[in-house]
């Protein structure tokens, strides 16, 4: 095998920049999942139907029929 017996791996270390960048954009990204799972996490599961309740509000509901 190559390399000196228990060698290992010895991974570097990330500079801060890149670590407060990573947590910034996980942090973005599963705010992101969170409001759509908000919004339109009842379709997703089944719930209810993505065409009855479009977020209109039933003020017109007399006009479509």
């Amino acid at each position: 095998m190559a390399g000196a017996p228990g060698s290992g791996f010895h991974p570097h270390v990330p500079g801060f920049r890149y670590q407060f960048l990573a947590k910034g954009l996980g942090a973005t990204m599963w705010f992101f999942i969170f409001y759509r799972a908000r919004q339109d996490g009842s379709k997703l599961l089944g719930l209810s139907h993505p065409w009855e309740n479009h977020g209109h509000h039933e003020a017109h509901a007399e006009d479509h029929h």
